[in-house]
This record gives structure tokens, sequence and C-alpha cells, in this order.
């Protein structure tokens, strides 16, 4: 067979058939030209051209412009490994949903940013403007890796117009919303309302609790994994996630009560102290609908979310003086700015009490 001939860029050589291959090497591959030539002058212009797409950040791998946006979403779901289970899970819905019905047999190099604004325009006129933005989200990290992986020269996720968001203010939950949801939830959930309320645990801790995190006897709860969307088991959200926490006595009562009645004791300490009627672990969409959205409502409360217990135990904190560092701690936050300026929230009675005591510094009224 004849020797390759180099070329500055790859090399080119003739085939037994009369024609040229050209091949060049790059992204640590061997790649071959997508067909033959005729002439050395053809598989050395095209050599050239891939040399210049190299250089400009415009290479594509020979076969990714070839696959569908479907084929994409299957090597972008396998490629995080460190990739929460809930997170799979969501973004596989989204995919499957939201997103494959309009481009899945598309290939990726015929996605334009006209076809993917169409695309969120579609979900804006049915869907709220955060639930457009995630999807969103989705969509621009799913282009992302093809691009970081040399399968498209640039995303079309590229000037997209978006719905804004308006800032929600949510108010506050007080003590006396908290009582009034425990005691309109199903009863043997009533101990998350006030293990969100009172330690500002996630939902996804609370669903997750197993009896041997608790010591009722020092009076203490140890954070140590969470129930993901999937309904496994898995790490808490963050490093500072693992926590013990200590349990006012009222929560010890409770708690060693909610046992009692469920059947468990120190040597199931391996079970779950919330489950489903059935025994198996809680599934979080189930939950919201069947428990605590007729709770919050029948309690006269349908704008509180599970989430919003755990803003109220933060804005309990600061205002009982609890200093920051603690708070931190017991919320389970990595960073001390997120306790305050996200969950800390300004209530009424602060307020006053901000009120009288200006009053004092300024006009010298006690």
């Amino acid at each position: 067979m004849p020797k390759a001939r180099r070329n500055h860029f790859g090399s080119v050589r003739k085939l037994p058939s009369g024609r040229y291959q050209a091949r060049y090497s790059h992204a640590g591959a061997d790649h071959l030209g997508p067909t033959t030539f005729t002439a050395k002058a053809d598989a050395l212009a095209w050599l050239a051209s891939v040399d210049t797409d190299i250089h400009r950040g415009a290479w594509v791998g020979p076969a990714g412009g070839q696959l569908t946006v479907a084929e994409l979403a299957d090597r972008w779901l396998d490629h995080g490994p460190s990739k929460r289970a809930s997170t799979l899970v969501r973004d596989e819905a989204i995919l499957r949903l939201h997103v494959l019905p309009q481009l899945g047999g598309t290939h990726i190099r015929e996605v334009a940013p006209p076809d993917v604004q169409k695309l969120v325009n579609g979900w804006a006129k049915r869907q709220a403007p955060r639930t457009t933005r995630r999807q969103y989200d989705v969509v621009r990290a799913l282009f992302a890796y093809a691009v970081a992986s040399d399968w498209l020269p640039r995303s079309p996720c590229r000037a997209i117009d978006l719905p804004r968001v308006n800032e929600l203010r949510r108010p506050p939950v007080s003590p006396d919303d908290v009582a009034k949801i425990a005691g309109a939830i199903e009863p043997r959930y009533s101990p998350m309302v006030w293990l969100g309320a009172v330690l500002g645990l996630r939902w996804g801790e609370v669903a997750g609790l197993t009896v041997g995190a608790l010591d009722l006897l020092r009076g203490t709860l140890t954070v140590t994994g969470q129930l993901g969307r999937d309904r496994q088991l898995g790490p808490p959200k963050s490093v500072s996630g693992r926590r013990m926490l200590s349990l006012p006595r009222s929560l010890v009562a409770m708690l060693a009560a909610h046992l009692t009645a469920s059947g468990l004791s120190t040597a199931n300490g391996e079970c779950l102290v919330f489950t489903s009627s059935d025994g198996t672990p809680l599934d979080y969409s189930h939950w919201r609908q069947r428990v605590w959205l007729p709770g919050t409502r029948a309690a006269d409360l349908p704008q509180v979310s599970f989430h919003d217990l755990r803003r109220a135990a933060a804005t309990a904190l600061e205002m009982d003086g609890v200093d920051l560092k603690t708070a931190q701690t017991r919320l389970g936050h990595s960073d001390p700015r997120l306790t305050l300026a996200v969950y800390a929230q300004a209530t009424t009675e602060g307020d006053r009490v901000a009120a009288e005591r200006l009053g004092q510094r300024f006009f010298g009224v006690p």
C-alpha cells in the first residue's frame, strides 16, 4: 500500500482504488475524512479547512453532528456520575416530557436559536416563568455538554428571551400557622410539620429520617441523609447537611409517641420514621398532593409550602438572637449569607420591636 504523504496538518494517502484518503489527529483520537477524494488537492483542501476550524474553535467531531437530540440526551444523562439521583430524575422528566417530543428526532447540528426560542415560547404560554426557566436550564446544559464534547461548534442557546420572574414575597409562617397545619394534616404526619418548623429540616431530610438517627434519651437528632425524589436514601445536600441537632423536650415527647404508635423501637434502627400507608418510602409528589395540600387548605393556609417551614425556623432563630454560626449549623447551610439573605424573613413582631428600640434611642422613650 502506498506510503501516506504528510501535509503540515494530517496526512493524505492514495488508496488502491486510486482515490485519496485524509486522516488527522485531534482531541486524543485519529479521525478519517467523511469520504474519499478523487484528487489529492481536494483531500489537502479538506484538511486545511479542518485545521482552520480547530484553530478558531469551530471544530466538530465527525460523528457529533449526526447525533439526534434524543441521543445527545441519553449521553448527557449518563455523563454526570456526581449528579444527585433526585436531580437526575428531574432532568430526565423535563427532557422526556417537554423537550424530546419537539426536538428528539432532530440532528443537533440542525437546532438553531429560533428552535430553542420557539420551545421556550410554548412553555411560557402554559407554565409559570420559574418552571420555564428551569426547563430552559436543562436544555442549555444539554447543548453545553455537546459543545464541550466537540460535537457542536457552539450552542443554539444564545440570546434566548426568557419570561421575567417576579420575586415572590412569601408571608412569614408564624407558630400559630404551624400549629394549624399540624392539626389539620393527617395525624401520623403531624410530627413532620414540627420537624420542618422547629428544626428547619428539608422535606427530604424528614422523609429520610431513620429510627437510628434519633437519640431521644439524650434529646438529639442526627441528619445523615435524605430521601430523594426517586424514593432512595442518599447523602445530604452538602457536607454541611450532616449535623446533630438538639431537640426541645416537647418534640422529644412527640417523636416518642409517634414511634410507639408506629410500633418502632431502637431495635428498628434502619427503619424510616415516616412512611406511606403500605410501609414504603414516601413519594414527594404523592405526599404533597394527598397529604400536604389538603392539610394546608383545611388550615386556610393554601399558600404555604413545606419549605416555608424551614424559612420559619431560620426567622425564629434570628429573632430569638441565636448567633449566626449556630443558626447556620442547625440549618445545614454551607454559607451564612444564605441563612440571612434567603431564609430569615422580616416579621410584623420583629418590625415592632425594632421600632420601639429606635424610639428609645432617638427620643428616650422607654
